[in-house]
């Protein structure tokens, strides 16, 4: 029988059920909190008003962590404090609800939308210590004038969230304005002489807003908020609360796994396999996982850009010239829809996605033959 993921029950249990246990190599570092013991990470931070306003000087190291794991953090985004503020109030609101509530809007297998408790049902060994709600955030045809977030909270959860649907279609639509400013960054990164060339890629895309929500664990080093994984989409912009958890594994041979300090005024940046195929591997997409707690409740707001579906991931032509001399092509062309599919249907976002997936298209673009359907984007 599949155990229940409900947060409120399993976060006063001393001890957690053997579903959730991680294999020993798995589990985090330390005897307390899975944060004991893990150094913190050094990344680059970019004020995006200043680069925007001084014409694309990047800060110094930027274009070396893109190449070498793919993160860094951006300060001076343009979204305010207090929408920020009510992003998380709404978040806590959500979770607070009976699990029967929030099941209303529960994800169906195959898809990347709806309310997750773990992966019960799915899985009965190393389940994710976590519940999550996803939501699409499709492009809207001018600005402000989209409605699909504000939409689906009332259409599924009822006319009680109309608020809470306001607030996300709200946050949604600054973190797609800010999302589009740091491709501009990443361009500068790959020494695009054109900064604006990656934004066309990204045209009436449909993006995916995630609410993260890890209840305190009595045993927090057995087991992981998420397992370690790359994110199969372009871009993931995250807010991460006070409390941490978010580790990245960067360096030969794996390296050791390093923790991202929380900053308030600031959002995280990584780069996801599309990305990735897109700049030719000149970008790298990195592990990471998140830990949990024993004495509070981490949460997140995670925002993963995307293209529109049909869209030909194929990098700029300055890219494919600048490579062709000196050696071949990194990835073949394929849709984000192809990739997205494989990600839901066949396969786990873990470390062996991206190659999985080119495998595949070498076969003919077959099922893949990987593993079974493991609701292909990750959570930090």
């Amino acid at each position: 029988m599949a155990v229940v993921f409900d947060a409120e029950v399993l976060s006063r249990e001393e001890r957690i059920p053997e579903q959730f246990v991680c294999p020993a190599e798995e589990r985090p570092a330390g005897c307390g909190d899975g944060e004991g013991g893990v150094e913190e990470m050094d990344i680059p931070v970019v004020d995006l008003a200043e680069f925007l306003r001084g014409g694309g000087e990047l800060p110094r190291g930027v274009a070396e962590a893109c190449e070498r794991h793919g993160f860094f953090q951006v300060v001076g985004h343009g979204v305010g404090a207090a929408l920020i503020a009510e992003a998380y109030r709404c978040c806590d609101a959500f979770y607070a609800r009976p699990l029967a509530e929030k099941q209303r809007a529960r994800r169906r297998p195959g898809e990347s939308h709806g309310y997750a408790s773990s992966f019960t049902g799915r899985f009965d060994a190393c389940l994710p210590w976590k519940e999550t709600l996803s939501f699409h955030c499709p492009a809207p045809p001018a600005p402000g004038s989209g409605r699909a977030v504000a939409d689906y909270f009332v259409g599924v959860l009822g006319e009680e969230y109309r608020h809470m649907g306001e607030v996300y279609q709200e946050y949604c639509d600054a973190m797609t304005r800010l999302a589009l400013d740091v491709t501009e960054v990443l361009a500068a990164a790959l020494g695009l002489s054109d900064r604006g060339a990656l934004r066309g890629f990204f045209a009436g895309g449909d993006s995916i807003m995630r609410l993260n929500h890890y209840p305190p664990c009595r045993q927090p080093h057995l087991t992981l908020g998420t397992g370690p994984h790359r994110d199969p989409t372009s871009l993931t912009l995250l807010h991460q609360d006070g409390v941490g958890g978010l580790q990245v594994r960067a360096g030969a041979g794996g390296g050791k796994w390093r923790a991202v300090r929380p900053r308030a005024d600031a959002f995280v940046v990584n780069i996801g396999d599309t990305f990735a195929a897109l700049t030719d591997g000149r970008h790298a997409s990195c592990l990471h996982r998140a830990v949990v707690s024993s004495g509070a409740a981490r949460r997140s707001l995670t925002f993963f850009l995307n293209p529109q579906l049909d869209r030909v991931v194929r990098p700029p032509g300055a890219l494919l010239a600048a490579a062709a001399a000196g050696r071949p092509r990194a990835y073949p062309d394929f849709t984000w829809r192809e990739f997205l599919e494989f990600t839901q249907k066949h396969y786990r976002s873990d470390a062996s996605t991206m190659d999985a997936f080119v495998a595949s298209i070498a076969r003919g673009r077959g099922d893949g033959g990987g593993h079974d359907d493991h609701g292909g984007q990750e959570e930090k």
